[in-house]
């Protein structure tokens, strides 16, 4: 799997402009490698609250049978910047680094 540098702030530009994409090869190497890496625990996920009105970020258990975890203060009314909220968590779990 790709390793992330996190001195790639470009990517995180070029992602934070288009979150739903097409991006390029290397943002979605990225990006796929923040969505699927199956080392993260508590993996940070958009949970569809009301079709096309609401987003509510929530974490997966890691375990099947246990429930997700509603994030109920941080609901959008906007997918890309939920996208953008779960982009800067992940990075952050991955890097260690935080994006502002």
């Amino acid at each position: 799997m790709t390793t992330i540098d996190p001195k790639r702030r470009d990517l995180v530009a070029a992602f934070r402009e288009n979150p739903r994409g097409p991006h390029s090869p290397e943002l979605q190497r990225l990006v796929n490698k923040l969505r699927f890496d199956p080392t993260m625990k508590d993996k940070y996920v958009v949970v569809c609250t009301k079709p096309y009105k609401e987003w509510t970020l929530a974490q997966l258990p890691g375990q099947r049978g246990k429930p997700i975890r509603m994030h109920k203060d941080q609901v959008f009314t906007d997918l890309d910047d939920a996208e953008r909220a779960i982009f800067k968590l992940r990075w952050e779990a991955h890097t260690g680094q935080t994006l502002d």
